[in-house]
């Protein structure tokens, strides 16, 4: 039997749905269809502005009495709850930024890993200690994407790869963003992608830091983690082709700093630019 391992995850927050709308109200705003959503079937969703561009995504939980709870960065949870609840008029729901008085563990078993949420007075999951780091590193890997409060509404969905992860369903009804999102999926590339690349560069890496690369390219670091050897690990959107010689996936202008780096293998493969 594989070890078991447990990461507490501090820098997660929990947004908490109750009652008997819960989701239906989701199901009108987030990009992934609720009704996948079960016990033993978290959902990976995100939840966008009318212009496809992702507000936060979500690790959605089955919660008791056909509640729902959403795992996000704490410092994005109050912002998703207070959005959400725009949206509430007469339905029969309350939303709650339950991250004060909730714990969330990852919780690790071979290759199956998932999310716990603990309320108050609910004993730790028992195993092997990891640090949030090892679990953030895992993530990168299987390049899971993640929106913080500096990356909040600056991509569309498909360029954080959420279309990849299975964090979009093209069959479900109108949600906020859906025909931007669609349109994306039915009638044009993507050219800029979330890509995974290693840098030796020891210098602190976080989200919304934007640099060039040898080829040309203009990355935005969606997601780092530092390497026992040193150098990070991350996750950015970059162009999935380097600049031409006529201008084309030309890079920025502004004269952002050089990151050395290369490529890094996800285990999805990118549709073509």
């Amino acid at each position: 039997m594989s070890p078991h391992y447990i990461a507490r995850l501090d820098g997660l927050g929990v947004v908490r749905l109750t009652g008997p709308d819960a989701r239906g109200l989701l199901q009108g705003q987030l990009s992934n269809d609720l009704d996948r959503l079960g016990i033993d079937t978290p959902l990976l969703a995100g939840l966008h502005n009318p212009q496809g561009r992702v507000i936060a995504i979500l690790r959605l939980l089955a919660g008791p009495d056909g509640g729902v709870l959403a795992v996000l960065p704490q410092g994005l949870a109050p912002l998703v709850a207070t959005r959400l609840k725009r949206f509430v008029l007469r339905a029969k729901v309350v939303i709650e930024d339950c991250s004060d008085s909730h714990a969330v563990y990852g919780l690790q078993e071979g290759e199956q890993r998932s999310l716990q949420v603990l309320g108050p007075g609910q004993p730790a999951p028992e195993g092997i200690a990891m640090t949030a780091a090892d679990w953030q590193a895992r993530d990168i890997a299987l390049g899971l994407p993640q929106v913080y409060p500096a990356t909040s509404e600056q991509f569309v969905a498909q360029m954080l790869n959420l279309d990849l992860v299975e964090g979009i369903s093209f069959t479900k009804g109108c949600y906020t963003g859906q025909e931007i999102i669609a349109r994306a999926h039915y009638r044009g590339k993507v050219k800029r992608r979330l890509q995974r690349f290693h840098t030796t560069d020891a210098s602190p890496l976080k989200p919304g830091d934007r640099f060039r690369l040898v080829d040309g390219r203009t990355i935005e670091v969606i997601d780092a983690v530092a390497l026992p050897a040193g150098g990070h690990d991350l996750l950015a959107v970059a162009p999935l082709l380097a600049p031409t010689a006529e201008g084309e996936n030309a890079p920025d202008p502004a004269g952002l700093p050089l990151l050395q780096t290369e490529a890094a293998a996800l285990p999805y493969d990118l549709p073509d630019a």
